[in-house]
């Protein structure tokens, strides 16, 4: 038994197909077949059904491949040590990030992470935070950066960050200011997808009840662009997170005003799960990121008494 068969089982299995595995393994479809069957002769039991189409693994199979994978993922992590131990942050990461994050940060912390860590093989997926919690159990992802704090014992996370939320839609507004979030509950309030933490970390901090802007339209965007349009032509209000009001225009930032303190602010973390965690990678990468993103924000001179975390 070696390594190269456990891959090539784990392959077998996500792809239930000898050509599409071997094709991921970069070997030939014979090489796969004939590795397969002599560890199903070593171990003395069928990994595979190969009578079906598309072939099944077999419930002993099922058990077998769930530890070969955490063999896999002991043996990266061993490789991960033996590089940090020298001194060099390298090797491969998978990232998950949510898309109301990304958009504003990625831009800002890969110039600099890519140059610094020439060695670190970054993949990046833009997913929400279920999918990402739900691959960081697999191992499946390394990271995620999402808004926090999450209701997931089993989830670790380290904070990167605060942003204050602020209002959109304030330059035909009354309003200049608003004392609190809580004033907004009355207002026509334009929201993201429902199940998008932002929408949800909206309702909880200003107390909404999640009704539609307009009782005869049912809509909800998914991006930061389409939202700030509809509040531009349909008027209402909406909150959006500082470093998206950052990569604003002049002439959008002027529709924006702000809460007295204390501020609501939405909590950015780097989340892992330890069985499968590159604590030390993390550690580097948390570290680049707060140093490019802290200055950038207002609430790194704002006290912890003075900011209202929204929950999810």
């Amino acid at each position: 038994m070696n390594l190269q068969q456990l891959e090539y089982i784990i392959a077998l299995d996500k792809y239930k197909n000898f050509s599409k595995a071997a094709e991921s393994c970069f070997i030939t479809q014979a090489t796969l077949s004939t590795m397969v069957k002599k560890l199903e002769e070593e171990l003395d039991l069928i990994i595979f059904d190969r009578k079906t189409n598309p072939i099944i693994t077999t419930e002993c199979g099922q058990e077998i491949i769930i530890e070969a994978q955490k063999v896999i993922n002991h043996t990266k992590t061993l490789k991960l040590l033996a590089a940090e131990v020298k001194g060099t942050i390298k090797g491969e990461i998978n990232i998950g990030i949510i898309p109301t994050i990304s958009a504003n940060l990625l831009h800002r912390i890969l110039p600099s992470i890519l140059f610094k860590f020439p060695e670190l093989k970054i993949t990046i997926q833009e997913i929400t935070t279920n999918v990402i919690v739900s691959k960081l159990k697999t191992g499946e992802l390394d990271f995620g950066i999402v808004s926090t704090p999450l209701k997931n014992s089993e989830i670790e996370d380290e904070i990167l960050y605060y942003e204050k939320l602020v209002v959109y839609g304030c330059k035909n507004h009354e309003k200049t200011k608003f004392t609190n979030p809580k004033e907004l509950s009355n207002e026509k309030m334009w929201l993201m997808e429902k199940g998008n933490c932002l929408s949800e970390q909206i309702i909880d901090v200003c107390g909404l009840n999640s009704k539609n802007a307009f009782s005869n339209l049912n809509f909800y965007p998914n991006t930061f662009e389409t939202l700030i349009n509809l509040v531009d032509n349909l008027n209402g209000l909406t909150l959006i997170p500082e470093l998206y009001y950052v990569d604003l225009p002049l002439e959008k930032k002027a529709n924006v005003c702000d809460f007295n303190a204390p501020y609501p602010v939405r909590e950015i973390s780097m989340i892992y799960h330890r069985p499968y965690a590159k604590l030390r990678i993390l550690e580097a990468l948390s570290k680049e990121i707060k140093l490019i993103v802290t200055p950038l924000l207002q609430t790194s001179s704002i006290k912890n008494s003075d900011m209202i975390i929204a929950k999810i």
